[in-house]
């Protein structure tokens, strides 16, 4: 990898049922190479203290994020990554935070588009997947009547489909830190339309994952032209969990697109 031109500040943002664990390879690569690096968990996520039943909005996920963004200098600006579903909550961040993010990197996430409601891409996506494709998958209905929600837990079966082509180990971790997430459909149908001006102003660059059973190729490729992003960057060979199946790969991806936005 090469030398970093100056010191940048990533922020990684897990996918769902996962939590800032799944990028303990990339944060040291990258501070290896100069660089700050802060990885969240979100609301019911790895080590935070709440439960899903307690999270009802992609906002209240979302709130660490956020949070750590508003908190941030006047002067500084972060790369910001997401992964899978996490690609929803930078979304939010660039609403919000236009002028505090240099670059948002989709790294093989749903990424939203300005002109339909913000459910529209996973609504797509829920259409685009057989129910059987889910496996072990368990979805159990929280909240209200007035309010339904609805949680997911992804199980062995399924998450081997997501981990198909990296470590055994990462599985294993996978298997025993996985906790129970939710797709916030509810709450993205009932949301304004992402803007122009907040999200539609962060250059946006989208990495494709070749070999993803959990968000298809063709379905990533649909993405990114349904949202118009401009910058395409593939990872050939890689799963559903780049940062495992090819983290050298993704390391040098984030460096290199850093380099250029920043």
């Amino acid at each position: 990898m090469a030398a970093p031109k100056e010191e940048k500040h990533f922020v990684l943002v897990h996918g769902a049922c996962h939590g800032s664990w799944c990028w303990y390879k990339i944060k040291p690569r990258l501070e290896s190479a100069g660089h700050r690096v802060t990885a969240l968990d979100l609301a019911a996520s790895g080590i935070n203290t709440k439960a899903i039943q307690d999270v009802h909005s992609l906002a209240e996920y979302s709130e660490p994020l956020l949070e750590f963004i508003a908190s941030l200098g006047p002067e500084e600006k972060v790369i910001l990554v997401g992964h899978s579903i996490g690609g929803m909550s930078l979304a939010l961040a660039m609403e919000n935070f236009p002028k505090k993010i240099s670059v948002a990197v989709f790294l093989t996430a749903f990424v939203p588009d300005t002109t339909h409601q913000p459910s529209y891409v996973l609504d797509q996506f829920t259409q685009f997947t057989p129910a059987e494709a889910w496996l072990d998958t368990q979805f159990t209905n929280y909240g209200s009547a007035k309010e339904p929600l609805m949680s997911m837990h992804f199980g062995p079966e399924f998450l081997a489909k997501l981990y198909q082509l990296s470590p055994i180990e990462d599985l294993e971790l996978a298997k025993s830190l996985a906790r129970a997430g939710s797709l916030f459909l509810q709450d993205l149908s009932k949301m304004n339309k992402f803007s122009n001006v907040g999200y539609g102003r962060v250059p946006r660059v989208y990495v494709v994952c070749s070999e993803d059973k959990g968000i298809p190729e063709e379905f990533q490729r649909w993405m990114i032209e349904n949202s118009g992003v401009p910058n395409v960057v593939e990872i050939r060979g890689a799963d559903h969990m780049p940062m495992f199946s090819k983290t050298q790969e993704v390391c040098n991806a984030l460096v290199d697109i850093s380099n250029e936005y920043t």
